[in-house]
């Protein structure tokens, strides 16, 4: 018997459906990270265009944005197909929002790498913002994800029984 707060978040799932959801998650996100990690490495090291501001800052910032358009893609049309919001306009504009801030968070970690503790080579870059910035985005996302932008529509939730306060018992 599952407990009330892991059949909460759960949201109606059984744990096989969650645990399928959470493994298309992962893989549209493998795809997402290839497209991120190979165009920011295209982009900084490899062809000879000069960016503005700092290469590998402004790297990251155009990596992220493709790989935002390709995971939108890959979940709406496939993790979260069922849940997807009949205003695609207002579930893309949370979607870039939530992935904003994943974006954020990447940054955050590769400008306190570069910035703060002086690290500027390739694999210290690729560390920060691929690794431990990409790992902690990514919890960030799919949380945002599954209980916000792809979570159900208010007005389709279903009304609590007239006794029910959503008391713990």
């Amino acid at each position: 018997m599952l407990s009330r707060f892991v059949r909460r978040l759960l949201r109606g799932q059984s744990p096989k459906e969650w645990l399928i959801e959470f493994l298309r998650f992962c893989t549209v996100g493998l795809g997402a990270y290839v497209v991120d990690i190979g165009l920011f490495n295209l982009l900084a090291y490899h062809l000879p265009v000069v960016l503005p501001f700092d290469q590998s800052m402004s790297a990251k910032t155009i990596s992220v944005t493709a790989s935002i358009i390709f995971a939108w893609i890959g979940n709406r049309l496939w993790t979260f197909r069922e849940k997807k919001r009949s205003d695609t306009k207002r579930e893309f504009t949370m979607f870039v929002l939530v992935n904003l801030g994943g974006m954020a968070i990447a940054l955050g970690c590769l400008a306190v790498s570069r910035f703060v503790l002086g690290f500027d080579s390739q694999f210290a870059d690729n560390v920060a913002a691929n690794g431990v910035g990409l790992v902690l985005g990514t919890a960030f996302r799919y949380v945002c994800y599954r209980y916000v932008v792809f979570a159900p529509e208010l007005a389709s939730a279903p009304a609590r029984p007239h006794g029910d306060q959503g008391s713990l018992r």
